[in-house]
């Protein structure tokens, strides 16, 4: 089995996507001869033709436009969004338009979009490239939003996600492109679009993540476990909307504690959401309250002052001690 980064396996999906349905098109500013800013999509033009994998013009707002249109009428784009803090500018084709026009169509249409963005901090980029916009489209009824942490996952959830009948936003931490490298199978395989997984089994305290932020939970885990002889449990969220209520729900009733890491903002973010859920489905089974470890409530900073800025695995298992005090 191949051993790939996160960047090859979303490459290697994208081929096979390309390769088994002629109705893929993938496009986006620079992907085509360049193979994109970070070389996901590197040497697909040339296996594909420009007819399928095609560069636009800067223009986000446009990108998701067309998109919109090609999958109404019965093409499958992913469409590539060169940073997510860019969905600024297509906020009103991505919400108004794909989200919605199932629902305004009385179920007569649906908008099969897949929109890929890298996001998230910790490689030292310009403002705006960093930022985590995840949780704006939590509120957004009609599409899903999936956040893998690992090159498997981002595989097999971004095969799930083509083949949607409904538009889905993909966010790549871009931390985590080039990372590690996990055994990836070659064939076309796919998960479920919704479900989380556990990623560490614990029965002390829960701790729920996503994308690069799984990482430093499972880091906090071990510090915890090894310092404090406690067992951690880590669930990776991987699709934040719609979340996977029934195991989250599942974990804390076991554990009776849990902690939320997400390196967006804290108001109104992720962890929120999470939080909620506890408090609605499991509120009897707390012995503590839930800790949230989030990036503050301001944008992201210069690439000098990253390091404090984002959630560390300190940070982590300092919340998950508080959870464990009696």
């Amino acid at each position: 089995m191949p051993r790939m980064t996160l960047v090859e396996a979303v490459n290697h999906a994208l081929a096979q996507e390309l390769e088994r349905d002629r109705r893929v098109r993938v496009f986006g500013e620079d992907v085509g001869k360049n193979g994109g800013v970070f070389r996901v999509t590197d040497g697909l033009q040339a296996r594909f033709g420009e007819d399928r994998v095609f560069d636009t013009p800067l223009a986000e707002s446009g990108i998701i436009g067309t998109a919109v249109g090609m999958a109404v009428y019965g093409l499958r784009p992913v469409a590539e969004i060169q940073f997510a803090g860019f969905t600024f500018v297509a906020f009103n084709q991505i919400v108004s338009q794909a989200a919605r026009l199932r629902y305004r169509s009385g179920g007569l249409l649906s908008v099969p979009l897949v929109i890929r963005a890298p996001f998230g901090g910790g490689v030292r980029t310009p403002e705006l490239h960093s930022d985590s916009v995840e949780a704006l489209f939590m509120h957004a009824q009609g599409i899903k939003v999936v956040i893998p942490s690992s090159p498997y996952d981002a595989k097999g959830l971004l095969h799930a996600a083509v083949e949607d009948p409904d538009p889905v936003l993909f966010l790549e931490h871009m931390k985590l492109y080039r990372s590690f490298r996990q055994e990836v199978p070659s064939e076309r395989y796919t998960l479920p679009l919704g479900q989380a997984a556990v990623a560490r089994e614990g029965d002390a305290v829960s701790v729920f993540a996503y994308g690069a932020m799984l990482h430093v939970a499972l880091q906090a885990a071990e510090q915890v476990a090894q310092e404090d002889g406690a067992s951690v449990e880590v669930v990776d969220l991987r699709t934040i909307s719609p979340l996977d209520e029934e195991c989250i729900a599942q974990s804390v009733s076991k554990t009776g504690r849990a902690v939320v890491v997400h390196e967006a903002a804290r108001a109104g973010g992720v962890g929120a959401e999470v939080i909620a859920v506890i408090n609605e489905r499991c509120l009897y089974s707390l012995l503590k309250p839930v800790e949230r470890v989030t990036n503050p409530d301001m944008p992201f900073p210069l690439p000098s002052v990253e390091d404090t800025f984002l959630p560390n695995p300190a940070r982590v298992a300092a919340a998950i001690r508080r959870t464990l005090e009696p």
